[in-house]
């Protein structure tokens, strides 16, 4: 795995949102972007994480930043989790993993004793001009939002 580092071009992506629109990092020139990679939908963690951002969201709409969740869930499954948890933020399908590939952020894992490969829980904040500022590696899903906005303050 080679994840990007903090003053890396961010890969260009164009994915398949929750409404089965295509959505490009490009939408989003002018503005930042926490891009955040998370395993899979309507799971424990991944839930807390996004419930957390969800309930943040005025706080970085008033920062001028827009969160992606990007996982290798079927688009189908993105409306779902969008639904249960009242998300009010874009989601993303990366089925074939290509830009987590493009991040550094999809390799081995290992989990009660196997291992296997996936996504690794990584976030990215990424400037105005499309450079990456912050790479968040080390937080408890409970904690995320808040990290991210220790970050924007």
């Amino acid at each position: 795995m080679n994840t990007l580092k903090a003053g890396d071009k961010a890969p260009q992506f164009t994915l398949q949102n929750q409404s089965d629109d295509l959505v490009s990092l490009a939408d989003f020139t002018g503005k930042k972007v926490l891009v955040y990679f998370y395993p899979k939908a309507m799971t424990p963690g991944c839930t807390i994480q996004a419930q957390g951002l969800r309930d943040i969201k005025s706080d970085l709409d008033n920062k001028n930043v827009v969160v992606l969740g990007i996982s290798p869930d079927a688009v189908k499954r993105l409306p779902k989790f969008i639904q249960k948890e009242s998300l009010n933020f874009t989601l993303l399908s990366d089925e074939d993993h290509a830009v987590a590939d493009a991040f550094g952020v999809w390799g081995l894992k290992k989990f009660m004793g196997k291992e296997y490969d996936g996504i690794h829980r990584l976030s990215f904040l990424i400037d105005e001009n499309g450079v990456i500022s912050h790479v968040l590696d080390k937080f408890k899903t409970k904690e995320h939002h808040q990290v991210v906005l220790d970050l924007l303050a």
